[in-house]
């Protein structure tokens, strides 16, 4: 479920030799499958530790996770990473703003995992996201652009060069393209 790198594991033991002894981690997801989902690590004391945790074993340590944050923190992963600036505790969970689908999950559902997942944060940096709003019958999603890319004066290379080619590539045999139905309105939303 969730990887920790050996640095990261150094860093938890570390740590945890400060604390009262019983004490673990916690490793969860603040507004699980939602696009405003964040992820944390805090310690977890013995009382705090609930009948329903999964209880993760490491180096030295153990990681709880509550059972509603379990299923979004599939493939997520712990490092902490030092360089000239200092250290850092890095916490990467692709699927903590919408859950893992299978790969026979209806194509709709997909296509908005990889959206929310992949394209979405990485959007995200110019403060936009695109929405699926349905696939029609030739196969071509219709996607819609929300936040800094409704008026971008970039829209059209980041549509065709960017997700088109992505999602086609995904997709091959299932999807044929995709279409913007934003009505661009520019103004200081707009990602210049």
């Amino acid at each position: 479920m969730i990887t920790i790198s050996d640095a990261a594991q150094a860093h938890f033991v570390k740590l945890l030799a400060d604390q009262p002894e019983g004490t673990h981690i916690r490793v969860f997801v603040i507004s699980p499958g939602t696009p405003s989902a964040e992820c944390g690590v805090s310690y977890c004391p013995p009382d705090a530790v609930e009948a329903d945790d999964i209880e993760l074993e490491f180096n030295g340590f153990h990681a709880m996770v509550d059972e509603k944050s379990a299923p979004f923190l599939e493939d997520a992963s712990i490092d902490f990473v030092t360089d000239q600036l200092g250290s850092q505790l890095t916490l990467k969970a692709p699927n903590a703003k919408m859950r893992k689908v299978d790969a026979d999950a209806p194509l709709k559902e997909r296509i908005e995992y990889v959206i929310q997942s992949e394209i979405n944060p990485q959007l995200a940096s110019h403060g936009g996201n695109i929405m699926l709003v349905d696939i029609d019958e030739e196969g071509i999603a219709i996607l819609q652009f929300g936040g800094g890319c409704n008026g971008c004066s970039m829209v059209d290379v980041t549509l065709k060069d960017g997700i088109e080619k992505q999602l086609l590539d995904m997709f091959p045999g299932e999807l044929t393209g995709v279409r913007d139905v934003t009505e661009h309105q520019h103004g200081e939303h707009s990602y210049q």
